[in-house]
């Protein structure tokens, strides 16, 4: 059985497309058999959301209908709702970090590695009179080491897996991205 999810990508492949699409060429794309995107393609127009219009014998020309616009809508809404569910889970989640070492005394946080989410690092740093510092590779920040400074507590990213032995003055964000926002909140609430 097809998901929805590949109806879905279909139809946005359609409206996207500048050029009459060749089934062929929206099977390749998708990853399916021609068979089955003839299949899928037939199914859609059923429920009205594609419009399938033939050219000549050879060519088939497929429109998105409007009430095949609104579930593409649906789906980038849905999409968009997640993602500002996560990027609020990991904003808290790096706040509460960042205050619980301001609290214990850390002055200096020191982000080592490349990740998405060091403008909310730094913010929070500033918002709790933190300095901020980045180390790309982890080994040494305006020619310091990273361990040189008193008071530094270090964040590894995402994208960087921290050594072992440094849980007292260190955090992982990995780790975050291992437990999904989606886990941490009621059924009710998805």
């Amino acid at each position: 059985m097809i998901s929805p999810e590949k109806e879905l990508e279909i139809l946005e492949r359609i409206s996207r497309s500048k050029t009459t699409i060749r089934q062929r060429e929206l099977a390749r794309i998708i990853g399916l058999s021609l068979g089955m995107t003839n299949s899928i393609l037939k199914r859609l127009a059923k429920k009205g959301l594609l419009k399938i219009k033939k050219v000549n014998n050879r060519n088939i020309q497929y429109v998105v209908s409007p009430k095949g616009m609104e579930a593409i809508a649906g789906r980038s809404y849905r999409y968009f709702k997640r993602t500002i569910k996560n990027v609020v889970f990991y904003k808290e989640a790096i706040g509460s970090i960042i205050q619980d070492a301001a609290k214990r005394g850390y002055r200096r946080i020191v982000l080592i590695g490349s990740s998405d989410l060091d403008f909310i690092v730094e913010h929070y740093c500033s918002k709790n009179g933190l300095t901020y510092a980045h180390s790309p590779d982890g080994r040494a920040v305006a020619g310091k080491s990273v361990n040189d400074e008193e008071g530094t507590f270090l964040l590894f990213s995402e994208n960087c897996v921290p050594p072992a032995g440094q849980t007292e003055k260190a955090a992982s964000l990995r780790r975050l991205f291992m437990s999904s926002p989606q886990e941490q909140t009621a059924p009710a609430d998805r």
